[in-house]
């Protein structure tokens, strides 16, 4: 009998939340292509209607009593693990969803539309982002780098007004603030979290400081300025989260003239993983009022799946169309005969282990060779090189923001932009600005727009490692095989969500996370000149 009650109440469960989830993505998919008001008031709607469905008091109760038996099957369990973390945030008030929803929408809006000024006129994302990258003028890069910020003076109160009220809101459900219900309900642990991100640190603290040491030296001398006077916009990302092009090696230069769209088509195509369909139903170029970023998105959970890039002849935008597809390719793949709740990624960590998999090879002298025809000789010391020193940069930028964020839910009323460069001159050993009494921490849009994310992005280069390791230990020396596709989609991506993330990788590599393969990559065997 309560086989029939929880079989019943999963199917009931599965249809309300596939009736309220394409509304909610295919309207955000709509306002980030548009940037119109009519698509982000829909969205909104849909956010509240999408809310509500997982409010039913009288279900969540059913979920936490159904979890407490003892002979579900690993696909019923799945699925109650998964509603029980949609349900447990909409335990509120509604008026208190309401609120949080508008908010969130504003600032959305805001990020979609939001064009800086430089010298007065309005300016595009990627336009900061080649100043920063080509120019070689101190002032015109520092009007640049203040110019990316001017979007964290605007949204800074409402944003720190959705913090506020993120943690009321936790605080009511039992929780000590909302970075800490995160986690749970994204079953990870604080602990283990930052053990790991202490432990990487440490370990990285030398090989670091060596590669940031031969940058600083290659800046200053491109700038004709001294190393002590290297600012954060010397750099070129405006939060240094890439690292810049070594002056020895112009990356850019392989990809103008190129067929981005081909150049990924045929790289998915290699490993046997076709991904035209996406892209015919992806928006790929820069436009006017359409979100300046990036993001990958399930429509249907049927096979509609898309991207949302911006794309350039640029390394930059060549490792996001790549990342975006691995992001897709899974989605793609996963078993449709799944139910409705499981048909997605097993956890964030795990699809962007292999967006980063794939984003890496933009970096790779194998990867340049075979696509984009550069000579693989003159090229392999230095790229393997340089994607060393990028996962470096990138690993100190994640624990960064991790660390940033876990304290500005903690304590929001604290000096917020004072400790912001206190712990990027301690961890990513940047040189302040002369004023640290702005908000530039705000103009990062993950705080707003995807709270408690930030850390998946560094498990997910542990595992992107782990997988690497396994493939040409185990599969294929040449990771531009049909075989690695094969791998993905048999021992990843089908599973969608039937399996716990740390189980999953337990299965496709023989152990759950193991931050070793990631350490041996990156972080032995430095032969910088110091």
């Amino acid at each position: 009998m309560m086989n029939e009650k929880l079989s019943t109440f999963l199917a009931e469960q599965n249809q309300r939340f596939e009736a309220v989830y394409k509304p909610v993505v295919l309207q955000n998919w709509m306002a980030a292509t548009t940037g119109e008001k009519q698509w982000e008031e829909l969205h909104e709607k849909s956010l509240t209607a999408y809310h509500r469905n997982f409010s039913e008091k009288e279900d969540f109760a059913k979920v936490i009593q159904f979890r407490k038996e003892t002979y579900l099957t690993r696909l019923e369990q799945r699925q109650l693990d998964d509603l029980y973390s949609k349900m447990l945030p909409n335990q509120l008030d509604e008026k208190l969803v309401q609120e949080t929803v508008a908010l969130e929408k504003e600032l959305s809006s805001k990020f979609n539309t939001f064009r800086p000024l430089l010298h007065g006129k309005k300016c595009t994302n990627n336009k900061i982002l080649n100043i920063l990258k080509k120019s070689e003028d101190s002032e015109v890069r520092k009007e640049a780098w203040l110019s990316s910020k001017q979007v964290g003076v605007e949204i800074e109160e409402k944003l720190l007004q959705l913090v506020h009220i993120r943690n009321e809101n936790a605080r009511a459900l039992g929780y000590s603030d909302f970075y800490q219900m995160n986690l749970d309900v994204q079953d990870l642990k604080d602990a283990d979290v930052f053990l790991i991100f202490e432990r990487l640190k440490k370990v990285s603290d030398e090989p670091f400081r060596k590669v940031k040491k031969e940058i600083d030296n290659e800046l200053a001398q491109k700038m004709n300025i001294d190393v002590k006077d290297l600012r954060p916009w010397h750099y070129a990302d405006p939060f240094f989260q890439e690292a810049p092009a070594k002056q020895t090696i112009d990356i850019d230069k392989h990809f103008t003239g190129k067929n981005i769209e081909e150049v990924a088509s045929a790289t998915f195509e290699a490993v046997g993983l076709n991904i035209d369909d996406i892209l015919k139903e992806s928006d790929l170029y820069p436009r006017e009022n359409k979100n300046p970023f990036g993001f990958c998105t399930n429509i249907d959970r049927q096979g509609d799946v898309r991207i949302l890039v911006n794309i350039d002849e640029s390394v930059f935008w060549t490792t996001a169309l790549l990342h975006e597809l691995g992001h897709a390719s899974y989605f793609k793949n996963i078993d449709k005969g799944l139910p409705f709740l499981l048909r997605s990624h097993s956890h964030s960590i795990t699809t962007e282990a292999i967006a980063l998999f794939f984003g890496r090879m933009t970096k790779m002298s194998q990867w340049q060779s075979r696509f984009l025809g550069v000579e693989q000789k003159e090229q392999d010391t230095a790229m393997n090189q340089l994607l060393q020193r990028q996962l470096l940069v990138f690993a100190r930028w994640v624990i960064t923001f991790a660390t940033f964020e876990r304290e500005l839910y903690q304590n929001p009323n604290q000096d917020l932009n004072g400790l912001w460069w206190k712990l990027a001159e301690e961890i990513q050993f940047i040189n302040p600005p002369e004023r640290t009494d702005y908000p530039d921490w705000a103009s990062k849009m993950h705080f707003s727009l995807a709270p408690v994310t930030y850390q998946d992005y560094l498990l997910g280069e542990l595992v992107a490692s782990q997988l690497h390791h396994h493939i040409v230990t185990t599969i294929s020396s040449d990771i531009f095989t049909i075989k690695v596709g094969e791998y993905f989609k048999d021992h990843i991506f089908k599973d969608g969500a039937s399996f716990q993330w740390n189980e999953l990788i337990e299965n496709a590599t023989g152990t759950g996370l193991d931050p070793t393969h990631f350490v041996n990559q990156f972080c032995v065997g430095w032969n910088i000149k110091s």
